[in-house]
């Protein structure tokens, strides 16, 4: 090879490299305390069903649902909210990440549930990963624990792009394991979910306003106990068409 054509090849390697050096990740900035939009992300969608057991709805429907719920929850208590898909359709995590970070004050809630191929395994789980977002994933994580008969996960870190490149407080919460036969069949009643999105929207809300401003739902705050059947008006959940 010409040594002219070598020497190009070899700036343009370096230019390559100095380019690729100039490309940083936003830093976190700590808006935990002074939010005013949560953007609630339902994993999954579309083609991508998620966890998928006999027990329960595929992932993407429950998760989807349990957003929902927790949107107009954070909405009737005076927090704006976007949602990453409100149908059910594929986001791409890219794309998740783009729409958390165009938001300049806010945190990222996204639901999910969980599936092991040990059935025995349940229990509530609460990730993030930068520090900034530490109190939140705690406070969701002991708002769930409030539920009756719920096991603990614990909360932890975890390297998930829609938390890892998040530029606000993020937290991905796995609702229990869609495996296990008892919280599996919880999530077909509908109750039951509204019940995870109200523990969830109290804690998002007393994060930004202090312990003991959050109101329940009169549907929540009359159960003493959540279903574990479906009522005799179902699921409220659309039938899936799609398969894993």
């Amino acid at each position: 090879m010409p040594r002219q054509v070598t020497r190009l090849l070899t700036i343009a390697f370096f230019a390559s490299l100095a380019a690729c050096s100039t490309v940083t990740t936003t830093g976190v900035k700590n808006t935990g305390k002074t939010f005013n939009t949560v953007v609630v992300d339902a994993g999954h969608g579309g083609k991508d069903s998620g966890a998928y057991r006999r027990y329960g709805p595929p992932e993407k429907m429950v998760a989807l649902d349990v957003a929902q719920r927790l949107n107009r929850k954070l909405r009737e208590s005076q927090l704006k909210t976007v949602m990453t898909r409100n149908s059910d359709v594929f986001i791409e995590l890219n794309d998740r990440v783009a729409i958390e970070n165009a938001e300049k004050n806010a945190v990222f809630v996204s639901i999910h549930f969980n599936d092991s191929r040990r059935r025995g395994v349940r229990g509530f789980e609460t990730y993030y990963h930068s520090g900034a977002s530490f109190d939140l994933a705690s406070q969701i994580q002991g708002k769930l624990m409030t539920i009756p008969n719920s096991a603990n996960g614990g909360v932890h870190t975890a390297n998930f792009r829609v938390l890892r490149l998040a530029s606000c407080p993020a937290v991905l919460v796995e609702c229990g394991y869609l495996s296990n036969r008892s919280e599996g069949n919880k999530t077909r009643d509908w109750e039951y979910r509204e019940l995870l999105a109200d523990r969830i929207a109290e804690a998002i809300v007393e994060q930004r306003f202090g312990s003991g401003v959050y109101r329940a739902s009169a549907q929540v705050a009359a159960q003493s106990q959540p279903q574990t059947e479906p009522r005799s008006g179902g699921t409220g959940l659309a039938p899936s068409t799609g398969h894993r």
